[in-house]
């Protein structure tokens, strides 16, 4: 499974765009762009899901297997 920092960086070299010109065309500060890229963790879902949109995907919550019940 890829990291959505591999996925990101992934589709914007696809699509030829550097990092500058992608957050132009996502609407969101260069600095936005290069931290999804790098991994960081301290980005706020809204941001991160106006890049990913223009992949036509977002983040959302996704279930996990349960070992224990509550």
């Amino acid at each position: 499974m890829h990291s959505i920092a591999t996925f990101v960086k992934q589709r914007r070299k696809l699509a030829g765009l550097t990092q500058e010109e992608f957050s132009v065309r996502a609407g969101v500060a260069l600095t936005v762009i290069r931290k999804i890229e790098q991994g960081k963790i301290n980005l706020s879902a809204d941001k991160l899901n106006t890049v990913l949109k223009m992949f036509g995907h977002e983040i959302g919550p996704i279930p996990m297997k349960r070992t224990t019940k509550l």
